[in-house]
Order: C-alpha cells, then structure tokens, then sequence
C-alpha cells in the first residue's frame, strides 16, 4: 500500500449511500486514496464504526483481484476508512464494493430494536453496543427491570410494524429541544450544520446517524437476556434474538432487494 500521506492531501469527502438507502448492499466507486490508514472511496455503503454499531466487512472487487475489507472507520473530513485485510487497490481504479449483507442486517435489526428498548424502558441511556445477535443498552436507573415485561412489550412494538424513518433537522433546531437526546455519555456529532433523527411515529424520536430496518416487523421475536447491575445507578439489559442463526440468514436473504 501507498506510504503516510500528510492530512492537507487528503481527501475529505465521501458519498455515505448508506444514509440514503440502508438495503444498498453493493455498488460501483472509485479510488480516491490509498494509505496504510485505509482505502477511501468516493462513494461508499459501507458503514463506519460509530453510535455503538460496528463498522461493516465486505469486499471490494477489482479487475485484478479482491480487496477484504475487515473494518470500517470514520477518517478524515467525511471520509471513510476501509480497512483492507487481503488484497490491495490503485488509487484513481473503478471498483465494486459490496458488504456482508447478513452481519449489516443483523446490526439494522438489532439497532432499531435497541431504540424500542430505549422506548419501553424510557431512561437516560448511558452507553450502548451492538453485535449480530445480541446487544445491550446501559440505562441511569438504580432500579431492576422486570425481564418478562420488557420482552413482551418489546415483541408487541415490534408486531405493530411501526414504520421506520430518518429526516434531517438543523443543528440550531436540536439546540431548541435537548429532549430528544436521550444518551447521556454520546452526543451527536457536530459541524456539518444538520443532525439526522430517527423517528418511529408514536414511539421514538432522537437523533441516530446508523443503518436501520424500514419497518419494525423486520426485527422478529426477541427476548430480554441478562440484566446487570453496573454501577448504583446503571443496569445493564442485554437483548437477543429469540430465533435461530438459519432463520436469521433467511430473513436477511430475502430482504436484500431486486437489481
């Protein structure tokens, strides 16, 4: 790979495709950078570390091989970072960049299930993580949670089939209602002038900048796992999937759409 780069010669745009379309699951680019940070392209569906959601893994096709990608990082500006493992790019090459489909929508399922479980609990959350078949949140509450409650009111938001869906307020809008942030240890990144809310109609309004499902229905059963105690004022409640690792491949094959 191409040696250190100074920051002044980097690029600092990247077209994120996943904030307009999370489904995207490949798509064409091509080669702004190369460095031993990673490989910036000018467009791109992967999605970066950030908000507790993993950075995506994928691939990315060239005429003359294959570029694994193993992690996926903000960089400079509002680039992205693809970590390569195997392979390696020219900068200024077409390319094809495609994601693993059944991790990235593991983490949609799960990411928009983390904020039903914000809405049912209704705490100030204290940090988060999310992984393809169990995730947690950390809520500021000294109290336990009544576990066969949280699931059961969990599955029934999810039955509903709320939709879904992402719009962009001002910086100085979100300024004028700090109710709507609900994390106490993160904080919505700023400088761009806009913040992107999250919003299930009648459920849960705040600002998210990771990949989510269209419809809750999309998340399937789940239950409520351990619930710890973390602190005087924190408990710890984790939440899976309640179906199998096939069903859960299944699921995310048959949503992948058309081309």
């Amino acid at each position: 790979m191409a040696g250190l780069r100074s920051i002044q010669d980097l690029p600092t745009v990247t077209d994120h495709l996943y904030r307009q379309d999370a489904y995207l699951a490949d798509c064409q680019a091509r080669v702004l950078s190369v460095s031993s940070d990673g490989i910036i392209l000018d467009r791109t569906i992967f999605y970066p570390l950030g908000g507790g959601q993993p950075g995506d893994t994928g691939r990315l096709e060239t005429d003359h091989g294959t570029v694994t990608i193993s992690d996926t990082r903000h960089g400079h500006g509002d680039t992205i970072l693809h970590i390569p493992d195997s392979g390696s790019v020219r900068e200024g090459e077409e390319i094809r960049a495609s994601i693993d489909w059944d991790r990235r929508y593991a983490h949609m399922r799960m990411h928009t299930c983390l904020h039903l479980l914000g809405a049912v609990v209704d705490r100030g959350v204290t940090g988060g993580n999310i992984s393809a078949s169990r995730s947690r949140l950390d809520f500021d509450m000294s109290e336990t949670v009544d576990k066969a409650e949280i699931t059961e009111r969990l599955n029934r938001l999810i039955e509903a089939n709320h939709p879904v869906e992402s719009f962009w307020i001002a910086e100085e809008e979100l300024d004028a209602r700090p109710e709507l942030i609900k994390t106490l240890s993160v904080r919505p990144p700023r400088g761009v002038g806009e913040i992107r809310l999250l919003q299930i109609p009648g459920v849960d309004l705040q600002p998210c900048g990771g990949t989510h499902v269209r419809q809750t229905g999309e998340i399937g059963p789940v239950r409520i796992g351990k619930v710890e105690k973390k602190g005087r004022h924190n408990r710890r409640v984790s939440v899976e999937f309640a179906v199998t690792a096939e069903d859960v491949a299944l699921v995310a094959e048959e949503s992948v759409p058309e081309v």
